[in-house]
């Protein structure tokens, strides 16, 4: 039987790909791995992914893509660092993603799998047609933007070469080991100059921290990965951040 996310967001609604090709929301056929993952997806709850939760109204609606693949070292996860130039979020690591535009339709629809695969092939040049999206987790909200913003969960089951595509906007994309980042050693807690405090990620030559390192934590935790990492070991951020 399908889920009721895999009915709104699947091919009942006429989802395609970049390429115009349809795609289905499901979790057939995901390797054993990824099991525990898209069973989260399924059940997991707004306020057990943030704190920060949509408006009733209001805020520019997006979508991130959060794709996992299989890399020489296990199971990994597809990341970019954005741009030191650009006005937001300058130089932070991030999952491939951006604003919906008119074209991919509905947000409550087929929007967010559409925009998030979209941004992902404009962003590093991923082939979209070799990634098969099994989940879509609730929208979450990031306050200093004013996105929404819907989570989308993929598996990459035909690698394809990525890259920056646009330097102006994105300064690398890379993977990171699942492994590493369930590793203790690479797991900190950030502090921003105004007392917020979240989980972060010393991978990769980067600091991953903010809403993706948020989701990510999250995910390790819902899909019973996560390893007991001391929390009271702190990374401040600098005040631009």
């Amino acid at each position: 039987m399908r889920s009721a996310r895999e009915q709104r967001y699947g091919e009942e609604t006429g989802v395609r790909g970049a390429a115009g090709q349809e795609v289905a929301v499901t979790a057939d056929g995901l390797p054993e791995w990824l099991d525990p993952v898209a069973r989260a997806a399924d059940t997991i709850e707004p306020r057990q992914l943030s704190r920060f939760l949509p408006p009733e109204s209001g805020g520019r609606q997006s979508a991130v893509l959060i794709l996992f693949g299989h890399g020489p070292r296990g199971p990994e996860l597809l990341l970019m660092e954005r741009a030191g130039t650009l006005r937001s979020h300058a130089g932070q690591p991030s999952f491939p993603g951006g604003a919906l535009d008119p074209q991919d339709g509905d947000p409550d629809g087929p929007g967010p799998v559409r925009a998030a695969l979209r941004e992902a092939q404009e962003e590093t040049g991923l082939d979209p047609s070799g990634v098969q999206v099994f989940g879509v987790l609730p929208r979450l909200y990031i306050p200093v933007s004013g996105f929404v913003v819907t989570p989308v969960l993929g598996w990459w089951r035909r690698p394809s070469p990525v890259g920056a595509v646009d330097q102006a906007e994105t300064a690398r994309v890379f993977t990171v080991p699942v492994a590493d980042l369930t590793d203790p050693a690479h797991r900190v807690t950030t502090r921003h100059p105004s007392g917020h405090t979240g989980p972060a990620f010393l991978v990769e030559n980067a600091l991953v921290w903010g809403f993706t390192a948020g989701v990510i934590d999250r995910i390790l935790h819902y899909a019973g990965w996560e390893i007991p990492w001391d929390r009271d070991k702190q990374v401040p951020l600098d005040w631009r951040s």
